[in-house]
Parts: C-alpha cells; structure tokens; sequence
C-alpha cells in the first residue's frame, strides 16, 4: 500500500540552487516547530539528503529511501527506530546510502526506548539489482522482500542482472534491537541485504540483540568483512537464494539463555526454499545464482562454555547447510554448539552433491570444539548413498587441516565466553590457531591471507573501540 507522505510546509530550508524537496516529518524537536531540519524520518525519502551528528534521528514507520536518492549519514550520528511505529530503514533499488563512521565515531541505529529491547523497531533493508535465484509473480531473477515492506510501487522488490550493483557503503556502523517477526519465516532481520552487488561495501559492522537474524544475505553478490553478530534471537548469517559473496572476519557470540522457536544456528544456508537445482527456467541472459558464498576467518561462539552446559534448549547447529546449498568455509572455529556441522540432505537436491559432483561445498581448515555432537549427516530422500559414516571421512579425511576438539578450552581463546561486557577472542600462547590457515584453495582469491584460523589473531584490535558488548 502506497503510504502518504506528509511534507514540512514552514521550516523547510532550501540548501542550494537545484536542491529538490525531502519528504521528512517533524522539525527537528519532533513537535511540528519551525527548525532548519525535520529529525523525524517517515514516509519517504526521494532527493540526496544528509542526516547530521549534531542531530537524533527518529525512523517512523517503514521509511524508504527511493527515486535514485542517496542518504548520507555523518559519522557519530544516532538514529533511533521508534517502537510504536515498527520504524525501520529500506534502501530500495537504484539508491544508495553512504554510512562511513569511523572507528571513534561510529554511526549508531538503535531503540527510541529508555530500557531497549529485541525487537523495538523493525531494523535495516538494502536491496540492490544482483542477481538472484528468487522469482516474483513468474519472473525469475526477481525477489519480493520479507517482512511485508513491498507496497503498490514495488520498492520491496529485489534482483536484476548487474552484479557489480553499487548500493553505497556501511563502514563503523552498530544496528541494535532491530528485527521484527512480521509472519513466521517472513521475518525482517537487523540488516536484510538483498541482491546487492560487489560495488557496495559493508565494513566493520557490528548487529546485536536481533529480534531474528542478524545478517541475512538474499543472492548478490556483495562482499562482507569485519561483522560482529552478537546475542541475537534466531541465526547469524542466513544465505538464500543465490548468494555467492565473500566474508571474512566474522565474530559471534550469542546468549546462551536466548534462543528462536524456529531453532538456532550461527549458518543457515539455503539456495531456496525449496533446495532447487541451478537449471530453473530463466528469461535473464545469465543463469540463475547458486547460493555458492565462501567464509574464511569466522570464530563462531555458541552457548555452550562446556559440554555440561545446556543452556536454552532451542539451539541447534553452528552451521545448518541444507536445500542444495554449496556455501564453502576456510581457516573458522566453531565452539560450544549441541551440533557443530550439519549436513541436511533431506529437502530439494541434497547438499552433498555439491560435494560428491562438483566439490563445489568445501570445508577446510576448521576447527570444531566442545560440540556435543561435532558432525551430523540427516539422510537424504530419495536417498544418495551417502551416509553419516561418508560426511565423518570426508571431514576428517579427504577435507584437509580440519579439527575436531573435545573442549572449548582446547582451542586456548583468552575469555571468548565473558557475556558481561568483556570478551577476548585472541587466541593464547600454544592456541591451535595459531599457524595453521591455509589460503591456497583458488576459492580464496582476493581474501586477506593471515596466519591464523578465526577472526581474530595476535594482537588484532579491529574488533575492539568502535563496538559495544
């Protein structure tokens, strides 16, 4: 539905010759007065606008930035969703937003409320024109956006066919209490990236306290590094329909007593709903995207400090790859999850044909700790041979530089548990991360070469100033 749009009649300022209208409510007190700048945020927003670090800026409803505009957000500057509205951000396709904190003055998006809770506004949404594998009313290669933020203009629509799609820039950005569970499994994320392509950067990001995923990733292309996902509700890095970017340095630390009813995992991986193979019909001149990304450099803390340890009972897998999904991960920790790697072969074609046909699925170089139950192979239906005593030798075997460990402390980070504002992911003296990445595998081209397995080695600090635990 095509929401109206109210306009500031008196107070509305004219920043040079040529410069068109912004569609924003308030003024700035967010009580109707005349100032030089509406701080209240709805509707939306169709002309290049800058949201200043002198000012708090309230997002009121689904707030949508349309028409080829571009929002730039100053460094330092706080937007807040409002709860009573479900406010959320929605960078539709053809626009951009350019928000470059810096490591002193990161750029925050977070609750309007005193006492914030999960889930107090709806979150982030940028969607671009990669490709995807989604289809939308019988056109293939175009996705409808979760969340029920589509309306009569199209602009939750995403997909096209350039995958060097620029959609601007997230660089020191913190998102918290974003995510809102608008039907079950069409839930908004704290950032939903849909179809964005390689020219978009998203740097140094850190979403905690999702109300569902933290980062979500709908086909594209877009390369992610430098992500924290902390204590949120359902999965961590969720891949769907025919995402194929590149992650590295990834942190994860979730809560132990909080969990979805969906259950969670720290991956989710899914070429689509349903397990489809690449050879769908398509009008589009490339084929249709295979959810193919590749991670390296990924410590990913479950809720389990020791074996004994249950916590909630709704955690599942650190990695759920499932539904013909061929996501690849390099040189990662996994720690402290009931199940480390689950192979789920039961819907669509099975995952493990992207092992046994093309080795398209690659896990290599990681380390799985303190997992009460380290592998899991759910057979598939027709089944395909393979069994749970296939995935055991080809993770421990034929997969070189993996690991399995008895116990998180075997891994030797110095206090990746402390879930009271203080952890350390660096690995300790005598830690087997330390010297023991590999990055020879031609998946890895383009990525950072370091020496060590998880997102943190010796001595880095990229995770620690700009970020809040």
């Amino acid at each position: 539905m095509k929401k109206s749009i109210s306009l500031i009649l008196g107070g509305l300022l004219l920043f040079g010759f040529g410069c068109r209208k912004i569609e924003v409510d308030g003024d700035g007190t967010g009580n109707g007065g005349g100032t030089s700048e509406g701080t209240i945020l709805s509707g939306k927003i169709s002309s290049d606008r800058t949201l200043k670090a002198s000012n708090t800026y309230t997002l009121r409803g689904l707030v949508y930035v349309t028409d080829g505009a571009t929002l730039t957000i100053e460094p330092g500057t706080k937007i807040v969703g409002e709860k009573t509205s479900r406010g959320a951000l929605i960078v539709t396709r053809g626009c951009k937003i350019i928000a470059n904190g810096t490591a002193d003055k990161p750029i925050l998006f977070t609750s309007d409320q005193a006492n914030p809770q999960r889930g107090d506004w709806a979150g982030i949404v940028l969607m671009g024109r990669a490709r995807t594998n989604a289809s939308y009313n019988g056109t293939y290669g175009l996705g409808e956006a979760e969340g029920g933020i589509n309306d009569g203009s199209g602009n939750g629509l995403f997909g096209g066919t350039d995958d060097a799609d620029n959609s601007g820039s997230l660089k020191y950005v913190r998102i918290e209490y974003g995510g809102y569970a608008f039907l079950p499994d069409k839930e908004l994320n704290g950032l939903g990236l849909y179809a964005l392509g390689t020219g978009t950067t998203i740097d140094y990001v850190q979403v905690s306290y999702a109300n569902d995923d933290s980062f979500e990733c709908f086909g594209g292309t877009v390369n992610l590094t430098h992500l924290i996902s902390y204590k949120g509700l359902d999965d961590d890095l969720d891949t769907d329909n025919g995402y194929s970017g590149k992650v590295q340095f990834v942190i994860v630390q979730r809560d132990s007593s909080v969990a979805d009813v969906s259950g969670s995992n720290g991956w989710e991986s899914d070429n689509d709903v349903n397990g489809s193979a690449v050879s769908m019909p398509s009008p589009l001149t490339k084929p249709l995207p295979q959810t193919s990304a590749v991670y390296s450099n990924v410590t990913l803390i479950g809720p389990r400090a020791t074996s004994a340890y249950v916590g909630n009972s709704l955690f599942k897998n650190a990695a759920q790859i499932r539904r013909n999904s061929a996501i690849s991960i390099f040189n990662s920790v996994i720690m402290g999850w009931p199940t480390g790697l689950l192979l789920d072969a039961q819907t669509g074609r099975a995952v493990d044909a992207n092992i046994t046909t093309d080795n398209s699925l690659q896990i290599q170089y990681v380390t799985i700790a303190g997992c009460n139950t380290p592998l899991k192979y759910t057979l598939a239906n027709p089944a395909t041979g393979w069994t749970q005593a296939n995935m055991d030798t080809w993770f421990r075997t034929t997969s070189p530089g993996n690991s399995i460990l008895d116990l998180t402390t075997d891994v030797k980070l110095t206090d990746p548990f402390n879930h009271t504002g203080s952890p350390d992911y660096t690995p300790q003296a005598g830690s087997p991360l330390l010297g023991s990445a590999d990055f020879n595998n031609s998946k890895l081209a383009g990525f950072t070469q370091v020496t060590y397995r998880g997102a943190v080695g010796t001595g880095d600090t990229w995770w620690k100033g700009w970020t809040k635990f």
